[in-house]
């Protein structure tokens, strides 16, 4: 089993589809405020957005880079479920948004593991994710460890395979801060 991240264990105990996904993609995409070509090339900013409308020699600011992060996993979550025609958790569904957010809707479409899921063989599907290590024909151990972390959240094995310890755990207010700008108003009678 992989050693899942704290705060992608953390992300998990607090529920929340786009919390899960985010912390899983911040993660293993990183955070850089400079654009970079990543190891096949590809012209990459912030939290591994990619795309015509970046400026290559723009420093682009958290907020900016929250926001493309923000519009990214709208665009992924639009056009993934429409492709997904089974019930799963939204442990499952996070896994794969950061999956499909990593190789792309094409490459999910038309995937193994899609039929697979579609089939009703959610356990292939998420094993599946382990073939998915390559960037530019090299085998990348980065790619190696988010599969393997993803694959045990499509599974549910996260819940219970790293359980957190009392000292690491943090109450739901944290994580909202963590994982928000703003912290939800709590009214008392």
């Amino acid at each position: 089993m992989p050693k899942i991240p704290n705060k992608i264990k953390m992300a998990a105990a607090a529920g929340g589809l786009m919390t899960l996904t985010v912390a899983m993609i911040a993660e293993f995409e990183g955070y850089e405020s400079k654009p970079y070509r990543d190891v096949v090339g590809v012209l990459t900013v912030c939290y591994g957005h990619t795309g015509p409308d970046i400026i290559p020699t723009k420093t682009y600011t958290k907020a900016e880079c929250d926001a493309l992060l923000e519009k990214d996993l709208a665009i992924v979550a639009k056009a993934v479920n429409p492709l997904i025609k089974v019930n799963i958790p939204d442990y499952t569904r996070a896994a794969l948004y950061s999956f499909t957010y990593n190789v792309g809707v094409g490459a999910f479409s038309r995937s193994t593991l899609l039929k697979k899921l579609n089939a009703g063989d959610q356990a292939g599907a998420c094993n599946e994710l382990k073939r998915w290590i390559y960037a530019g024909g090299v085998k990348w151990k980065g790619l190696m460890t988010r599969r393997e972390v993803e694959k045990a959240v499509c599974l549910g094995e996260f819940a219970y395979a790293y359980p957190l310890s009392l000292s690491d755990s943090l109450s739901t207010w944290q994580l909202a801060y963590m994982y928000s700008e703003t912290i939800p108003v709590v009214l008392t009678k």
